[in-house]
């Protein structure tokens, strides 16, 4: 029994299956117990860090099982039918294990979902996008905040949802006005029943085509949320999106274009940008001053028109948002500006984990720069990237497993500047301090284009390192 008398499952008494015991899974399992379902967590793993995870579920009356192949003879062996599996975001939704469950006709789920059934009936702010996403959930969290809404983040950022519902439904608690959640297609593809009150969705360009197959299936996974959200917000300014704007029947756009570049695109837009003003339609009164938010870079204008979109739905005055966009401190690992020294500015990009996150930086810093890339290397077009390579940066510092990869790439792609290879952050970052001086460089970008996995457990512990390597020289 439980502290609060909840039976664990015996190995015959059937429970709502959890598969993987990362942070996702933890606070799903959690939360269905919570709501009084015995509950059993499934991990292939048998680490440091799982048995930590195994014994502090165990301590709180939830079954564990570690070292449990995802297969169909471990749930053979289960002596049970599970009423319902849920899966952490890790696991494929094509993995052989989902495929035969779903063969038996036994429900799976992502772990959003019981964040999403526990939650009823709180409208969500659901956001989505290959880039810009994060940027976007942060800005409109902040947003709200600043009004006084209860409007707390989530997702895949931060808390995840279920973590976040289970603390807003323990006794003294309530639940939110709203919940602003990031989602990744991961999340998106295995909760086919989310239906935001509010859908965002920023841009689309090639990524986790390893998991998703091709670009057509990925697409129609961000797709699937927008369409089953009330109110849709779409970027203008991206091109896959406003290649297929003729294909919704209700959408508000937004661009940080003036209003008639839009209409010869075919889209009427619902925010627009100009002479530095945020204008609505329909009769393009302006709203506030769109330099209210310091983050560099045209991209994040695009962000700002977002998360201005959702504040008016909620009501919120123009002034009010101009105001708290002028206090919104940035977002860490997404072009951060960490310090400035002898002269040089430095910047914590950590976040831009493929080709097109990492051209968005290029384009919204002033070279010349040292930048700092590498790590695990992804499939995608690098053109673009090359092509700000070739522009803004006077030398590059390539590090981690795709340091070799990148080499040709910057070779045949006809990059001129100077190129250094090391093994990690420790070597990069002095060795960029110097490179800046000698090629008189503005700043130093830490824009990796590539996934931290090769040496990090995420993208945060990757940037956390650059910033506190940097903020010792």
């Amino acid at each position: 029994m439980t502290a609060g008398g909840t039976a664990s499952p015996s190995a015959s008494t059937p429970a709502t299956l959890v598969l993987g015991l990362g942070r996702s899974g933890m606070g799903a399992a959690r939360l269905l117990q919570q709501r009084q379902e015995p509950v059993l967590v499934l991990e292939s793993g048998n680490g440091e860090a799982q048995q930590r995870n195994a014994t502090q579920l165990r301590q709180e009356g939830i079954a564990v099982q570690l070292d449990t192949p995802l297969s169909a003879a471990s749930l053979d062996a289960l002596g049970f039918t599970p009423p319902r599996v849920v899966v952490s975001p890790g696991i494929r939704w094509d993995h052989p294990l989902l495929q035969e469950l779903r063969q038996r006709g036994i429900p799976t789920v992502g772990e959003i979902t019981t964040a999403w059934e526990a939650t009823r009936p709180v409208p969500w702010i659901g956001i989505t996008g290959t880039n810009g996403k994060t940027t976007v959930t942060h800005l409109v969290a902040h947003l709200l905040a600043e009004a006084g809404l209860d409007a707390p983040m989530c997702g895949n950022v931060g808390f995840s949802a279920a973590e976040l519902a289970l603390q807003r439904l323990t006794p003294g608690q309530s639940l939110p006005a709203w919940l602003v959640v990031e989602l990744s297609s991961y999340q998106i593809e295995a909760a086919p029943q989310l239906a935001p009150r509010i859908g965002l969705w920023t841009t689309l360009t090639p990524d986790h085509l390893e998991r998703h197959g091709s670009l057509d299936a990925y697409r129609a996974i961000k797709r699937s949320l927008l369409e089953r959200s009330a109110v849709r917000i779409l970027n203008a300014d991206d091109p896959d999106l406003r290649s297929r704007a003729a294909s919704w029947d209700q959408a508000r756009w937004v661009t940080a274009q003036p209003r008639q570049r839009a209409r010869e695109a075919g889209i009427e837009p619902h925010l627009w940008i100009e002479a530095d003003q945020v204008l609505a339609a329909p009769d393009g009164a302006p709203l506030l001053d769109a330099r209210a938010l310091a983050m560099p870079g045209e991209h994040n204008r695009q962000n700002l028109l977002m998360a201005v979109a959702v504040g008016l739905e909620l009501g919120l005055e123009p002034a009010a948002m101009e105001a708290a966009l002028r206090s919104f401190p940035g977002v860490p690992h997404r072009l951060e500006r960490i310090r400035s020294y002898d002269g040089v500015t430095w910047f914590n990009d950590s976040k831009a984990t493929n080709y097109d996150a990492a051209e968005v930086a290029l384009r919204a810093l002033e070279g010349p720069l040292v930048v700092l890339a590498g790590g695990e290397a992804k499939q995608g077009d690098a053109q673009g990237w090359l092509a700000g390579l070739r522009r803004e940066a006077a030398a590059v510092v390539l590090f981690g497993a795709a340091q070799g990869h990148f080499e040709q790439l910057l070779n045949e792609g006809g990059y001129s500047g100077a190129v250094h290879r090391v093994d990690g952050l420790d070597g990069a970052v002095p060795l960029a301090a110097q490179l800046a001086h000698q090629h008189r460089c503005r700043a130093v970008l830490l824009s990796p284009a590539c996934a931290s996995f090769d040496q990090y457990r995420d993208f945060e512990a990757r940037g956390d390192h650059f910033r506190q390597l940097v903020q010792q020289l």
